[in-house]
């Protein structure tokens, strides 16, 4: 089968649409972020810098760190974006992009997203890295894609949507992180459990301005949810579309976050440069 121009696009240089950069500017394993200015954070570390390159809100850094090829590259925010930046990393390694074919090979990438998060309990304190095992979605980009969730999953979802009694127009749905990855990043820094991902900052988290919101306790709900020895540990806006399309097409992803904002102790970061910058030496470390 072929991809024809209109399902497969790419820009006039041959490069994927949207990211603009082609299969030989990545490396295997790629650093997402959504600020476009922490891809530079990260690239300050490399020993030496291979590509950069910018188109959109897609900015791409790719070097070499301890004798490692790694790729940062910035998404922007939102699970719709994240629809393009899984479609199109998969397309550069696994399509013919001049013959619009299928590799006769596949190739697993590594995704690790470092973010920025809220956290939802109360004992763990702003600046604390939150490790993300799973991510249930209250987005609906993953529900255009014929994913089979395992039965943990589906279960995770359906229990916290009778739980929490979303508005009837969600259906959540739950994605596990790469244990892989999950492995390598897990430490005594970090406090692992379930991230919620929403569709928005304001109303889908439980925030409240002038419109108001349907989902006003939202947050009082999520604190109170476990699943065995499973809880939620943080709010964020990329994870469950990550995690889902993903591991869908076969590669391994998972999301570390600095916490900036502890939403029960009603608490928000003064600042968290050095933080941050102390979480990407922590993962790129590790990796």
């Amino acid at each position: 089968m072929k991809y024809p121009a209109s399902e497969l696009v790419l820009d006039s240089k041959g490069n994927v649409y949207h990211l603009g950069i082609s299969p030989e500017d990545i490396a295997p394993t790629i650093l997402l972020v959504g600020d476009q200015d922490r891809v530079a954070a990260i690239s300050a570390f490399f020993d030496t810098i291979t590509h950069q390159s910018k188109h959109r809100e897609f900015v791409c850094h790719t070097g070499i760190y301890q004798g490692k090829k790694v790729t940062a590259l910035s998404t922007g925010i939102g699970t719709d974006n994240i629809d393009i930046v899984i479609n199109e990393l998969d397309a550069l390694v696994n399509i013919d992009l001049k013959n619009r074919e299928n590799r006769s090979s596949f190739t697993s990438l590594n995704l690790i997203r470092i973010g920025t998060c809220g956290i939802l309990q109360a004992d763990i304190d702003v600046h604390s890295y939150i490790l993300s095992g799973h991510a249930v979605g209250i987005d609906n980009v993953a529900h255009f894609y014929p994913i089979t969730f395992n039965e943990t999953e589906k279960a995770i979802a359906k229990s916290l949507d009778a739980f929490v009694g979303f508005p009837e127009e969600i259906t959540p749905y739950c994605s596990e992180g790469s244990a892989a990855l999950s492995q390598k990043l897990q430490s005594e820094k970090t406090h692992k459990g379930i991230t919620v991902t929403s569709s928005g900052f304001y109303a889908p988290q439980g925030r409240s301005l002038r419109l108001g919101t349907r989902t006003s306790d939202v947050n009082e709900k999520l604190e109170q949810f476990a699943f065995g020895d499973y809880r939620i540990v943080n709010f964020e806006m990329e994870s469950s579309a990550l995690f889902a399309l993903g591991k869908a097409m076969g590669h391994e992803c998972i999301t570390i976050c600095l916490g900036i904002a502890n939403r029960p102790r009603m608490e928000f970061s003064k600042g968290y440069e050095k933080e941050m910058n102390g979480l990407i030496q922590y993962v790129l470390d590790r990796i």
